[in-house]
Protein backbone atom coordinates (compact mmCIF):
# COMPACT_ATOMS: atom_id res chain seq x y z
CA UNK A 1 0.00 0.00 0.00
CA UNK A 2 1.25 3.29 -0.96
CA UNK A 3 2.11 6.27 1.79
CA UNK A 4 2.05 9.60 1.68
CA UNK A 5 5.20 11.74 1.51
CA UNK A 6 5.31 14.93 3.45
CA UNK A 7 7.71 17.17 1.94
CA UNK A 8 8.00 20.01 3.89
CA UNK A 9 6.06 21.65 6.91
CA UNK A 10 6.68 24.76 8.28
CA UNK A 11 4.67 26.45 10.91
CA UNK A 12 2.12 27.92 8.46
CA UNK A 13 2.15 25.44 5.44
CA UNK A 14 2.68 21.54 5.16
CA UNK A 15 3.41 19.89 1.79
CA UNK A 16 2.68 16.42 0.82
CA UNK A 17 3.44 14.27 -1.86
CA UNK A 18 0.64 11.35 -3.31
CA UNK A 19 2.67 10.52 -6.33
CA UNK A 20 1.16 10.71 -10.07
CA UNK A 21 -2.60 10.38 -10.42
CA UNK A 22 -1.87 6.80 -11.59
CA UNK A 23 -0.69 5.84 -7.99
CA UNK A 24 -3.61 7.17 -6.64
CA UNK A 25 -4.68 2.43 -7.65
CA UNK A 26 -2.09 2.04 -5.19
CA UNK A 27 -3.60 3.66 -1.94
CA UNK A 28 -6.43 1.77 0.20
CA UNK A 29 -8.61 3.68 2.40
CA UNK A 30 -9.67 1.71 5.60
CA UNK A 31 -12.64 3.17 7.43
CA UNK A 32 -12.13 0.09 9.58
CA UNK A 33 -10.76 -3.75 9.87
CA UNK A 34 -14.19 -4.48 7.13
CA UNK A 35 -14.28 -1.44 5.53
CA UNK A 36 -11.67 -0.94 3.26
CA UNK A 37 -12.01 1.03 -0.40
CA UNK A 38 -9.29 0.43 -2.91
CA UNK A 39 -7.68 3.22 -5.03
CA UNK A 40 -8.75 6.05 -2.52
CA UNK A 41 -6.95 8.09 -0.47
CA UNK A 42 -7.80 10.96 2.32
CA UNK A 43 -5.05 13.89 2.09
CA UNK A 44 -6.36 16.40 4.96
CA UNK A 45 -4.60 15.30 7.79
CA UNK A 46 -1.31 14.65 6.09
CA UNK A 47 -1.32 18.30 5.02
CA UNK A 48 -2.86 19.13 8.52
CA UNK A 49 -6.13 21.25 7.12
CA UNK A 50 -8.51 23.02 9.52
CA UNK A 51 -11.26 23.83 7.57
CA UNK A 52 -11.63 21.18 4.84
CA UNK A 53 -10.69 17.49 3.71
CA UNK A 54 -10.20 16.17 0.38
CA UNK A 55 -9.51 12.96 -1.50
CA UNK A 56 -8.27 11.79 -4.78
CA UNK A 57 -9.70 8.25 -6.19
CA UNK A 58 -9.45 6.35 -9.21
CA UNK A 59 -12.50 4.25 -10.75
CA UNK A 60 -11.57 1.68 -13.18
CA UNK A 61 -13.91 0.73 -15.98
CA UNK A 62 -17.16 -0.52 -14.62
CA UNK A 63 -16.64 0.53 -11.30
CA UNK A 64 -18.75 2.64 -9.11
CA UNK A 65 -19.19 3.54 -5.12
CA UNK A 66 -21.39 1.32 -4.97
CA UNK A 67 -24.22 3.71 -2.20
CA UNK A 68 -25.49 6.32 -2.36
CA UNK A 69 -24.99 9.01 0.30
CA UNK A 70 -24.99 12.26 2.16
CA UNK A 71 -23.87 14.72 5.25
CA UNK A 72 -24.60 15.98 7.97
CA UNK A 73 -22.83 19.39 7.29
CA UNK A 74 -20.40 18.78 4.54
CA UNK A 75 -20.97 20.52 0.81
CA UNK A 76 -18.70 18.25 -1.95
CA UNK A 77 -17.08 20.09 -4.90
CA UNK A 78 -16.23 16.53 -7.23
CA UNK A 79 -13.49 17.95 -9.58
CA UNK A 80 -12.80 15.14 -12.82
CA UNK A 81 -9.32 14.95 -13.69
CA UNK A 82 -9.33 12.14 -15.98
CA UNK A 83 -11.44 9.93 -17.70
CA UNK A 84 -15.67 9.66 -18.12
CA UNK A 85 -18.46 8.82 -16.10
CA UNK A 86 -21.69 9.21 -14.90
CA UNK A 87 -22.59 11.23 -11.73
CA UNK A 88 -25.90 10.62 -10.06
CA UNK A 89 -27.62 13.92 -7.76
CA UNK A 90 -30.97 13.30 -6.67
CA UNK A 91 -31.65 10.66 -8.94
CA UNK A 92 -30.38 13.20 -11.39
CA UNK A 93 -28.12 11.21 -13.71
CA UNK A 94 -25.74 12.65 -16.23
CA UNK A 95 -22.35 12.46 -17.78
CA UNK A 96 -19.20 13.70 -16.42
CA UNK A 97 -15.47 13.51 -17.78
CA UNK A 98 -11.92 15.35 -18.00
CA UNK A 99 -13.31 19.06 -16.67
CA UNK A 100 -16.32 18.34 -14.91
CA UNK A 101 -16.80 19.94 -11.55
CA UNK A 102 -19.81 18.85 -9.24
CA UNK A 103 -20.98 21.01 -6.35
CA UNK A 104 -23.25 18.73 -4.37
CA UNK A 105 -25.09 20.42 -0.92
CA UNK A 106 -24.75 18.47 2.30
CA UNK A 107 -28.64 16.76 1.84
CA UNK A 108 -27.97 16.01 -1.19
CA UNK A 109 -27.77 11.90 -2.36
CA UNK A 110 -24.95 11.46 -4.80
CA UNK A 111 -22.99 8.59 -6.16
CA UNK A 112 -20.09 8.42 -9.40
CA UNK A 113 -19.53 5.58 -11.59
CA UNK A 114 -17.30 4.67 -14.67
CA UNK A 115 -18.47 4.37 -18.05
CA UNK A 116 -16.17 4.73 -20.00
CA UNK A 117 -13.17 2.83 -21.61
CA UNK A 118 -10.13 4.41 -19.36
CA UNK A 119 -9.65 4.64 -15.01
CA UNK A 120 -11.73 7.98 -14.31
CA UNK A 121 -9.85 9.96 -11.40
CA UNK A 122 -11.26 12.22 -9.55
CA UNK A 123 -10.50 15.24 -6.77
CA UNK A 124 -13.19 16.03 -3.91
CA UNK A 125 -12.99 18.72 -1.30
CA UNK A 126 -15.82 18.68 1.41
CA UNK A 127 -16.19 21.94 3.94
CA UNK A 128 -18.63 23.17 5.77
CA UNK A 129 -21.29 24.58 4.09
CA UNK A 130 -23.04 27.83 3.68
CA UNK A 131 -20.22 29.42 5.37
CA UNK A 132 -18.64 31.43 2.34
CA UNK A 133 -19.46 35.40 2.33
CA UNK A 134 -19.49 37.95 0.17
CA UNK A 135 -16.44 39.24 2.68
CA UNK A 136 -14.70 35.99 1.84
CA UNK A 137 -13.75 36.20 -1.83
CA UNK A 138 -11.84 39.07 -0.46
CA UNK A 139 -9.67 37.93 2.16
CA UNK A 140 -6.66 37.38 0.11
CA UNK A 141 -3.51 40.46 0.44
CA UNK A 142 -1.22 40.96 -2.15
CA UNK A 143 1.87 41.87 -1.00
CA UNK A 144 4.17 44.35 -1.29
CA UNK A 145 7.23 42.10 -1.44
CA UNK A 146 9.54 40.35 -4.27
CA UNK A 147 8.96 36.63 -4.51
CA UNK A 148 12.69 35.39 -4.32
CA UNK A 149 13.49 32.05 -5.69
Amino acid sequence: MKKIQIIRNGANFCAADFGSLADIKDYVLELGPEIKIPDKVFGGQAVETTGAEFSFQIFAPGQETGFLHTHKNHEELYFFLRGKGEFQADGNIFPIGEGSVVRVAPEGKRSVRNSGVEPLVMLCIQYRGNTFSAEDATDGNILNEPVKW
